[in-house]
C-alpha cells in the first residue's frame, strides 16, 4: 500500500481508467487536457489516496486497488 496520486475517468459515476500520476500539478494538468475532448458522461478527477500498487516487466507500476478513506 501507498500513498498515490491518481487521475480517474468516471462514465456514468463509474471508475472506468485510473492512472498513477507524478504530482497533483501534474494530474490536474492532464485532467484540463482530457477535459478538452470529452463526451457528456465523462467525468475527470484527481484524487490523493491509498492504493495497492503492482510493477510491470518493464518496471512500471500500475494501480491494482483504490482505497478510499472516511
Amino acid at each position: 500500500m501507498e500513498i498515490v496520486v491518481a487521475l480517474l475517468m468516471f462514465v456514468d459515476y463509474e471508475i472506468k481508467e485510473h492512472r498513477i500520476q507524478p504530482s497533483m500539478s501534474m494530474c490536474l494538468k492532464g485532467k484540463r487536457q482530457a477535459e478538452r475532448n470529452i463526451g457528456t458522461n465523462i467525468q475527470y478527477k484527481c484524487i490523493k489516496t491509498q492504493a495497492e500498487l503492482k510493477t510491470n516487466l518493464d518496471g512500471t507500476r500500475y494501480i491494482t486497488k483504490i482505497i478510499l478513506g472516511d
